[in-house]
């Protein structure tokens, strides 16, 4: 999850022009370990329907269609959304039933990884529910003052084991959590 130092995802209306671009060899690596063993992606609906059609289309293009964007588009994906009845997107599928059960059966099923890339609502909810096993927050050099964060209404205050901190050339620092 990216973040400002101020630990928002977003601007108040869904900015996220303050994030550092430009990602060096060092970022992508470790973001490219990081998923290598992934073979499900959750998103919340919101999220979905820019994520998707997003690297769909860097893999119709041989100049951007690299090992992560094709990681991004085939790999299963699973939108959770209380709106949508079908999805109209290739190799996902449609979660609408209860997140917490939802998200402990595809827990349970065998296989790789399951990785979040999710807005701020459907992160927080997924926090708030205990469902998270690993953070990998990727702090920007950027302070918002106000905006959308993923630690909101939290019933009780969460601890974390630090397991790795890097720093990236392009200013982003990663703070890698286990829940304690």
């Amino acid at each position: 999850m990216q973040l400002s130092v101020d630990g928002y995802v977003a601007g108040p209306n869904g900015e996220m022009d303050w994030m550092a671009m430009g990602w060096g060899d060092d970022i992508k690596n470790y973001i490219i370990a990081l998923t290598e063993p992934v073979d499900t992606i959750l998103l919340g609906r919101k999220l979905a329907e820019g994520f998707i059609p997003h690297w769909a289309a860097l893999m119709e293009n041989p100049e951007t269609a690299d090992i992560f964007t094709q990681k991004m588009a085939n790999t299963h994906k699973v939108v959770f959304s209380k709106t949508l009845t079908a999805s109209a997107w290739d190799n996902t599928d449609l979660a609408t039933g209860n997140l917490v059960e939802e998200v402990k059966k595809l827990k349970a099923m065998k296989g790789g990884d399951i990785i979040t890339y999710g807005g701020a609502g459907f992160t927080s909810s997924l926090i708030k529910a205990g469902l998270i096993d690993e953070y990998h927050l990727f702090i920007n050099p950027a302070a918002l003052g106000n905006g959308m964060p993923i630690f909101r209404d939290l019933k009780d205050r969460l601890n974390f084991k630090l397991v790795k901190s890097q720093a990236f050339e392009g200013g982003i620092v990663v703070l890698y959590y286990l829940p304690s």
